[in-house]
């Protein structure tokens, strides 16, 4: 392999010493950069008035980021715009919220353009590329027409909808080709492969030319199988790769965490009550409306346990320029308030509500403090929070996870999450009754069996699944 070439929308900068932030992705692929030496290019968050000039380079060791401003008209229609309220969405089985416009769309494929152009000049031969997420979907494509002959890998991060949402978007033909010119497209789930591949089909665009039972593309794949695709005249591979935490590290920081004075004030403030915790970014593909419809159920529902649990939502504010987050991040505010005005007493608030980023070590302190986890997305390509939440588990003493059966985590960690429907608010508010009520002794066996799972297939075993599956032979593609 030659050098590694990362590509996303935002690039994750190194702290003064040359660390990378904290974050299981940022560590990993900072870790691929470093073995093989490399790019990471990406748009620096800085927006312009005119054209960009010339991207800046930051050399930190073997790895060069390359950071390029984008114009502030290209962050509203790139970013805000088609990304965010036109991809997200869809993507997420949202079609009630997308919002198509042709000149979003021209600015998301003029960035695409810019970053192939940037990326250019500096390629090698021998350079394996690798593109990240939704906002890049056409990067390949437009390299390919620039006569980059490299291998080329794409890893979507959110969930691949199927063929019926996919086809409402005015182009998804579009999206669907410019898909076809990478060599390895990653998915977080075996459903998100199936997804796409009847999208393929349903199309009349190509379909499986062979599955790859324990083959190269099939390593970490919860299924244990890949395919090989043949669309759009191109031949290329599919799979599953669910992405990991550093799970290892992340149970060592919450054990570390939780002797901390304001991990203890915390839990000192419950006075004995069990905590339920749920941490999301804002969005309305977390299921948080639906979550504290279902918590404030479950108090309804069991009188008993009014007074003896509080449930600790934090959801800081995400995407803040477009509408819909902040009329959601009003409507959430309101909803927690009349559910502790409803419940609430003079010596307990029902629901202790956060609406600003805490410090990962925080969170993993809070982890490990909490009674249940109660991770509940609509839909979702992974979530890591689920993950992070079973690492932090004191062994001895474990919480319970709480899951949504629309998580891509799911399909990892069955037999250990109590799984639940968030559109079912009578049986999310059971779960939580379930969870709350479970022995010692089925905590751990349930802890036990997911714990295994994140130690076994963590993010740096999921990093370097991806290169190599990205770097078979070509000639596999028979």
């Amino acid at each position: 392999m030659g050098r590694l070439i990362v590509v996303s929308n935002r690039v994750p900068l190194p702290d003064r010493n040359g660390n990378p932030p904290a974050g299981g992705l940022a560590v990993a692929v900072h870790a691929a950069l470093q073995e093989n030496g490399g790019i990471w290019l990406g748009w620096s968050g800085e927006t312009v008035e005119t054209e960009p000039g010339p991207p800046t380079i930051r050399q930190e060791g073997p790895i060069s980021y390359v950071l390029t401003d984008l114009t502030k008209t290209d962050v509203d229609e790139y970013y805000n715009g088609f990304a965010n309220r036109v991809l997200w969405p869809i993507f997420h089985m949202r079609l009630d919220l997308a919002e198509y416009a042709r000149r979003e769309m021209a600015s998301y494929f003029r960035v695409n353009r810019l970053f192939a152009d940037r990326l250019v000049p500096l390629l090698k031969p021998d350079d394996v590329i690798w593109v990240h997420d939704y906002h890049l979907i056409p990067l390949a494509d437009e390299l390919r027409k620039r006569g980059v002959q490299n291998r080329i890998g794409f890893f979507l991060h959110i969930p691949w909808p199927p063929a019926d949402i996919l086809f409402a978007m005015p182009i998804y033909d579009t999206i669907l080709r410019s898909l076809a010119a990478y060599n390895l497209l990653g998915f977080q789930t075996d459903y998100d492969v199936e997804n796409f591949i009847g999208c393929l089909q349903r199309e009349g665009a190509g379909d499986v030319v062979r599955n790859a039972q324990g083959g190269s593309i099939s390593v970490g794949n919860t299924t244990g199988a890949g395919s090989y695709i043949r669309a759009y005249d191109q031949e290329f591979a599919a799979a599953a790769f669910p992405i990991g935490i550093e799970t290892a590290e992340f149970a060592r920081l919450s054990a570390r965490v939780s002797t901390r004075a304001s991990i203890q004030d915390m839990r000192r403030s419950l006075e004995g009550r069990a905590l339920i915790i749920g941490v999301d970014r804002l969005d309305y593909s977390k299921g948080i409306a639906q979550r504290i419809d279902a918590y404030e159920r479950f108090l309804e529902n069991n009188p008993d346990d009014r007074g003896k649990v509080t449930m600790l939502q934090v959801a800081p504010m995400s995407r803040s320029d477009v509408p819909e987050y902040k009329a959601m991040q009003d409507a959430i505010a309101t909803q927690c308030g009349q559910v502790n005005g409803r419940h609430g007493t003079i010596d307990w608030v029902p629901i202790r509500y956060v609406n600003r980023s805490l410090r990962r070590a925080v969170l993993a302190g809070l982890y490990r403090e909490a009674d249940v986890g109660l991770v509940t997305p609509l839909r979702d390509g992974m979530n890591l929070v689920a993950k992070e939440f079973v690492a932090a588990q004191d062994p001895e003493d474990p919480g319970v996870l709480v899951l949504s059966r629309f998580a891509g985590a799911a399909r990892e960690l069955a037999g250990g999450a109590i799984f639940c429907n968030p559109y079912d608010t009578e049986q999310t508010a059971a779960a939580i009754g379930q969870a709350l009520s479970m022995s010692l002794v089925e905590r751990k066996v349930r802890w036990e069996r997911m714990m295994t799972r994140l130690l076994e297939y963590d993010v740096t075993h999921w990093c370097r699944d991806y290169l190599q599956a990205l770097n078979a032979p070509a000639s596999n593609l028979s």
